[in-house]
């Protein structure tokens, strides 16, 4: 069973209240590296696996993008995807990202953000993106960091004043699910080392392009004071990878 947390309504309320769900792409400290990766989307066909408030959908359309498909499996999510939505480009399927069936070659890139740590199996998920882009196609994706992701927690040392002493990083190397307590009890994640990640895309057939571990500038934490501790560990793993034809 694929867990559907945004569809509880408690936890989609509070996640409603987030800057980021709030303000959109500009409040995302980690949005201006990732909109850095994405190639030229004029003409293009691009799919966006976990698409949430449809917010990525929206700005790849902007860039003059053929067609865009966002994929969810929150119906409150898609709900208020389709709300905000008014380009005849743009879709929204409901369905769990590994369930993604489309045909090979449909689309010019793919795009996730902040949605393949909620996956199970992350290499049936990139063997399907392989197949269903075309030639030449582009993968580009973010997750939580590995750093972030590998203990449970996901909360910093405190003293007994409350100061945040470190980061801790603790079963690195023990890859599988994670029970969080994120927005609300029990929301599961799974951990994988930085080396998964990468050599999945590896033996997908991808080429890795480029990899980033991004911090807030310095404009965001003047206007985001909450975001000064952000560069003292990295949360976010930004990946762009490129289609090379199998032998």
């Amino acid at each position: 069973m694929k867990q559907n947390k945004y569809d509880d309504p408690e936890f989609f309320e509070t996640y409603s209240r987030m800057p980021r769900s709030v303000g959109g792409l500009e409040k995302a400290s980690e949005w201006p590296a990732l909109r850095a990766l994405l190639p030229d989307l004029r003409g293009k066909h691009v799919l966006d696996l976990g698409c949430g408030y449809g917010w990525h959908c929206r700005f790849i359309a902007s860039q003059n993008a053929a067609s865009v498909i966002g994929v969810d499996i929150s119906e409150k999510m898609l709900q208020r995807a389709r709300e905000s939505t008014f380009d005849p480009r743009i879709k929204y399927h409901q369905t769990a990202i590994e369930d993604i069936d489309f045909p090979d070659g449909k689309f010019d890139a793919v795009f996730s953000s902040l949605a393949l740590h909620y996956v199970k199996n992350f290499d049936a998920v990139c063997e399907k993106v392989y197949r269903c882009l075309a030639a030449k196609g582009v993968f580009v994706m973010s997750v939580e960091h590995p750093i972030f992701t590998s203990l449970a927690a996901q909360q910093w040392c405190e003293s007994a004043d409350g100061n945040q002493l470190h980061w801790p990083v603790d079963h690195y190397q023990d890859e599988g699910i994670r029970h969080t307590s994120w927005l609300a009890d029990d929301v599961i994640k799974y951990h994988r080392t930085l080396a998964t990640y990468i050599n999945t895309l590896l033996d997908c057939g991808f080429q890795i392009s480029k990899l980033l571990e991004p911090q807030p500038s310095p404009e965001m934490i003047r206007q985001n004071p909450e975001m000064k501790d952000e560069s003292r560990r990295p949360i976010f793993l930004l990946i762009a990878a490129n289609k090379k034809e199998k032998k």
